[in-house]
């Protein structure tokens, strides 16, 4: 067992020269940002890809020259989508997939690799959202919910990062939410299982190094409310809401700088952090005074 003068001589010569040269590495980073990547011609597959975020992201990276693949259960969204990017003259092909499947993933997959080639990048997008009191949810929406916005994940990751590994080269992207960094009310569901989507893929970072894989990148993004349309009603005074078309530019932007976490608006980052020094109890006053939230819209029969 290590001594006391043991322990002083690692914190002298070891922790804080170590923590020093970080400290000095993220103040760089912050003012000397990453130089992006090109992802032109890489293959982008995009979950949820038929509306809102997920169509927004599509179109973004299919303007900076990747070759989409877009995964929706809606087929008329995801052709419409595809057809705005062919219209731009680039690359999309259009698959009717539901997420929760993992046959039906495992046979797309199958099919993509044999017209397409193997994804370069993987954006977890697909979500649901309820949006009501815990206790008046249905077993069957629960479940659900949890199947779309976290379990799809595994299902996508076992597919498709084995070809990433094998090349030591590969991008995963997992859109979390900020309600993974703090719970809203009528998004138990929703919130839980952003939250859990959002260790999944620092646990997987970790991984993916262990492997020694370093080609191999995620990025987890944390956007706050956005005018897809999934929320009827927000409450919020302190902050802007969010647009696709803002989450979409920004997500790419992550991409690009292989940036480990996104948070959107970009401020929210900082607000975390110094959101440790403050009491609990002024923090969940600050949320009251900004009324954030939802009105409540759950439907049973939905």
């Amino acid at each position: 067992m290590a001594t006391v003068v043991e322990k002083l001589i690692f914190f002298v010569c070891i922790f804080f020269p170590r923590l020093f040269y970080y400290y000095i590495d993220a103040i760089i980073s912050a003012f000397i940002p990453a130089k992006p990547k090109s992802i032109a011609g890489k293959i982008v597959l995009v979950t949820g890809a038929g509306h809102g975020i997920g169509k927004e992201i599509a179109l973004e990276l299919a303007r900076k020259g990747a070759k989409l693949v877009l995964w929706d259960v809606n087929k008329a969204n995801n052709e419409e989508t595809a057809t705005e990017i062919r219209s731009m003259g680039e690359s999309a092909t259009a698959f009717v997939v539901d997420v929760t499947k993992t046959d039906d993933i495992h046979k797309t997959a199958e099919q993509m690799r044999r017209e397409v080639g193997d994804v370069d990048i993987l954006v977890n997008n697909a979500g649901i959202l309820y949006g009501g009191e815990l206790l008046k949810l249905k077993e069957a929406h629960i479940r659900r919910t949890f199947e779309v916005n976290t379990l799809a994940h595994f299902w996508t990751v076992k597919e498709f990062m084995p070809a990433m590994l094998e090349k030591n080269s590969g991008h995963i992207v997992t859109i979390a939410s900020m309600s993974a960094k703090s719970g809203t009310a009528y998004l138990v569901d929703y919130s839980s299982s952003k939250s859990a989507v959002f260790g999944f893929t620092d646990a997987l970072r970790e991984e993916i190094l262990k492997l020694g894989k370093t080609g191999v990148k995620t990025t987890t993004v944390c956007p706050s409310f956005v005018s897809t349309g999934m929320v009827k009603q927000i409450k919020d005074k302190l902050m802007e809401i969010s647009t696709p078309e803002t989450v979409g530019a920004e997500v790419v932007k992550g991409i690009q700088c292989e940036e480990e976490h996104v948070y959107i608006p970009r401020d929210l980052h900082f607000g975390l952090k110094l959101q440790m020094f403050f009491p609990l109890k002024f923090v969940r006053w600050l949320k009251e005074f900004g009324e954030q939230g939802i009105v409540p819209q759950y439907d049973p029969n939905s």
